[in-house]
């Protein structure tokens, strides 16, 4: 469901108020659309598929494996599917053994997307012990398909670089001093990743 646009302006507000140079870069780059995805299976399917490939590239890997196994957004059939099937959609031998692990995990039960747990923290945990999803595919689904308002992708290359450029720093801030930096923006550190991207895509260098 991510964070809807009346709460992220209103996120996006309080943290120019917190921070003046959020303020600045508001007015250069205006109010960012709301990311929306949806919960459940898919969307972490979708993650895996998508890792260290072009958006391009994850788009027609997705169209195949959809095809092959008639219908990847239902986990029986990416769990029923051989591995020269899901490797003949563009699937690495790794994706292949994750998108089996997430499908059967799913199926089995032992992940649950309309329970998992309220703390950010402990919902990260959960998903992280899925082959194949680390911190920044759980981070990423949380604050797009959760809209949970305040988890914060510190790992996320362009969030770091963006950052910076919106604080006026010298360098490219580490996942560290970005988590540090960003203490003081909570609740709203999903609005402040989001709108780096934003930033990110409007302001030229």
């Amino acid at each position: 469901m991510g964070i809807e646009a009346e709460r992220l302006r209103a996120s996006l507000d309080a943290l120019a108020a917190i921070e003046p140079a959020f303020a600045d870069a508001l007015a250069r780059a205006g109010y960012p659309e709301p990311r929306i995805s949806d919960r459940g299976f898919v969307t972490l399917l979708r993650a895996i598929v998508g890792q260290q490939v072009s958006i391009k590239a994850a788009a027609s890997i997705w169209a195949k494996l959809d095809a092959a196994v008639g219908g990847a957004a239902n986990p029986a059939n990416v769990a029923a599917a051989s591995d020269e099937t899901l490797r003949g959609a563009g699937l690495s031998g790794q994706k292949v053994l994750y998108a089996r692990s997430l499908a059967t995990e799913v199926l089995e039960g032992g992940l649950d997307f309309e329970r998992l747990p309220e703390d950010d923290e402990e919902a990260i945990a959960r998903l992280v012990a899925i082959k194949g999803i680390g911190r920044w595919t759980a981070e990423i689904y949380l604050l797009f398909a959760e809209g949970r308002g305040d988890v914060w992708p510190a790992g996320d290359l362009a969030v770091q670089i963006e950052i910076g450029r919106i604080l006026g720093l010298d360098e490219r801030p580490s996942e560290k001093t970005v988590r540090a930096l960003a203490e003081r923006w909570r609740p709203h550190r999903g609005a402040a990743a989001v709108f780096a991207w934003h930033h990110r895509r409007t302001v030229p260098i």
